[in-house]
Parts: structure tokens; sequence; C-alpha cells
């Protein structure tokens, strides 16, 4: 179990908007952060990256302030599954991304999360297909992604997804 009363942190969102908080899956649970909201369940939640405008870059978070999957309740075990693959259907579909990372990392301070990474054909031919690309991807796209042409992308596709779970 992480502490919850962690030093707070300012964090910048891709819009250049900032927000200073101790967990930014507390924040999200308590409503005081709701930037691209796509689809949420009884224990999990799944948005937007907060920081990277990179379209479809989902993020899927515990509600419940854990870390791991062994902290899992068994209807959290069994609502994981459904929503993961529940959101990777609509991923595909509405958002024509058939190639995506799924990264889970433990040693943060946030609620246990994971991030549904896709995989577009621009990354590999810059960046390669290694997972050891994820970070330069991120990176490249803090720095040059910020564009309006590309927040519309990643508003459409928050919208499309949205629209795919009201269905």
């Amino acid at each position: 179990m992480i502490n919850e009363s962690t030093k707070k942190r300012n964090i910048i969102n891709f819009r250049g908007q900032s927000k200073k908080i101790a967990c930014l899956g507390c924040a999200r649970a308590k409503g005081e952060i709701s930037v691209g909201d796509i689809l949420k369940s009884k224990y999990f939640d799944a948005h937007q990256d907060y920081e990277i405008p990179i379209p479809g870059f989902v993020i899927i978070s515990s509600k419940r302030h854990i870390q791991s999957v062994d902290e899992f309740t068994e209807a959290e075990q069994q609502d994981f599954i459904k929503f993961l693959c529940r959101l990777r259907q609509g991923i595909r579909k509405m958002l024509k991304i058939s190639v995506v990372y799924l990264i889970q990392e433990e040693d943060t301070s946030h609620h246990f999360h994971v991030w549904v990474f896709p995989r577009y054909s621009w990354m590999q031919k810059q960046f390669g297909r290694k997972i050891e690309s994820v970070r330069p991807i991120m990176e490249y796209a803090k720095k040059n992604l910020k564009t309006k042409n590309n927040l519309k992308k990643v508003d459409s596709a928050t919208q499309k997804l949205k629209i795919f779970f009201e269905q």
C-alpha cells in the first residue's frame, strides 16, 4: 500500500495547465482532475494520459489507493480483465489501432495504473518497435505534439471512445 500523504507536487497537463497534487489517482477519484475521461466501472477509470498528447494513449487506474494487482480484491480482479478487454475493443474498433503496449509499473506514487500505449507507424519508423522506445516517444510527444492539430486528434480519439462506450 502506498502512502496517500506524500508531498504535493506540481503537474502540468499537455495543455499547459498546472495543478498541485499529492497523488494523481486520488485527485482523479475526488474529481479535482477530470481530463480526458473515457470509461468508468465500479473499481476502475480509463482516461487519456494527462501529460502526453498521443491520441489513444489511455491510462486505466484503480479508484482505490493501491499499487499492485496482488492487492486487488476478487471483485476487482474480475472487473479489471473485463474492463481492459472492453477498452481494448473500443481502441481497436474506433481508433483503428492494431497494436498497443500494456505497461504497468509498481514503483510510482500513483494508484495502480496500466498504460495502454498505442503503437502508430510513425513511432516504429522513428523509434523502433521495442519497449525501450516508449520513453523516447513520450519525450518526443511532450516536446513536439502539443500542436493545435494534434490536440484536436487527442480530443477526437477521446470522444470516439466515449461514444463507443455510450452505445
